[in-house]
């Protein structure tokens, strides 16, 4: 029997990036082991969480208020929500968690919501994240086309595994999958290669499929797969392209963030992850990204009278790529 404890609003500071994208906090309506299975892949984490489910789990409140507060805590920039429980429907808690990021004006995540946890009206503030599980292709996103079906901007992230999901017929497949729930976006995300996460892959394979043994062991744990990830995401990418759905999930726009603002951080967020390779320009083009989502300026504005790069204070590719972000911004916002 599991026994759901009501807790204190629990909230991760720290940043972090999930599918490439910047995130500075996290609030965990049912603690960082939810997700009603026994089996998930974390797509903040990299790696999955596995075992028997804890039987006492810890919710958070039901009332926006303790968690709004709890947001004072995490620096400006997009919120993720979840997981979220199958004890939803009765304790509510990651639906409070979401009114509360959604009414804080900040772009939000919303990490595999149970039917009717998502608030209504989240339109663009809100990217719905559904997490891969093992099993047939067509099930590999569960919840995808609930959620799209309400309208939301559904993102399909899957780890890219060694001898699993990274051969090309699977790849294909979930990419299929994916755009038939209709997804706007499919991300492949690198597992952590630790020893943790190396032990993790093999459980969640042997109880995934019972069948896999040693070969597939050697090859987490003696393969040099990790190494030539790089040169396989790139490969991941290009079919998601091809299938005409983006490769990395849209950034939502958060209800009180400047619309030229949320495109720069997106289009420098792109520009790093093409560049994941040179982890300087990366790092830097990241710390641009933080700056423009603590900005409380319209930079769409100050980039139309000319004084962007006079308070902006990166030079080079970066200045030249957020800049163009925030004049075509303000190009699609004006009246025809």
């Amino acid at each position: 029997m599991i026994v759901f404890e009501p807790a204190a609003p629990l909230v991760r500071v720290g940043e972090t990036l999930v599918g490439g994208r910047r995130v500075p906090g996290r609030l965990l309506p049912y603690g960082a082991g939810a997700g009603g299975t026994p089996l998930r892949f974390d797509p903040v984490e990299r790696r999955f969480v596995l075992g028997k489910l804890d039987p006492t789990i810890p919710v958070g409140p039901c009332d926006p208020g303790p968690w709004s507060e709890a947001l004072s805590r995490v620096p400006s920039g997009p919120v993720l929500v979840g997981p979220c429980s199958p004890a939803e429907p009765v304790r509510g808690a990651f639906r409070a968690a979401a009114e509360a990021a959604l009414s804080s004006g900040r772009p939000v995540y919303l990490l595999d919501p149970e039917p009717g946890a998502v608030p209504d009206g989240a339109g663009h503030a809100a990217v719905v994240l559904c997490s891969w599980r093992p099993g047939r292709p067509e099930t590999a996103f569960p919840g995808l086309t609930s959620v799209r079906a309400a309208g939301l901007t559904c993102a399909a992230l899957f780890p890219f595994l060694p001898g699993w999901t990274s051969e090309p017929d699977a790849i294909e497949a979930l990419v299929a999958a994916a755009k038939a729930g209709g997804a706007a976006s499919v991300t492949a995300l690198a597992p952590s290669a630790d020893g943790e996460g190396r032990r993790g892959i093999v459980e969640a394979r042997s109880i995934a499929e019972p069948g896999e043994g040693e070969r597939f062991f050697d090859l987490v744990h003696h393969g040099n797969w990790s190494e030539r990830l790089a040169d396989r995401l790139t490969e991941v990418r290009a079919v998601v392209t091809r299938h005409g759905l983006a490769p990395m999930p849209p950034r939502p726009v958060g209800r009180l963030e400047r619309a030229g603002n949320a495109a720069a951080a997106a289009r420098l967020e792109e520009l790093a992850e093409r560049l994941e390779r040179d982890e300087h320009r990366a790092a830097l083009l990241h710390a641009a990204v933080r700056w423009i989502d603590e900005s409380r300026r319209d930079l769409s504005a100050v980039a139309r009278e000319g004084n962007f790069r006079r308070i902006f204070p990166f030079s080079g590719e970066v200045a030249a790529e957020a800049e163009s972000a925030l004049r075509e911004a303000s190009i699609q916002r004006s009246p025809a």
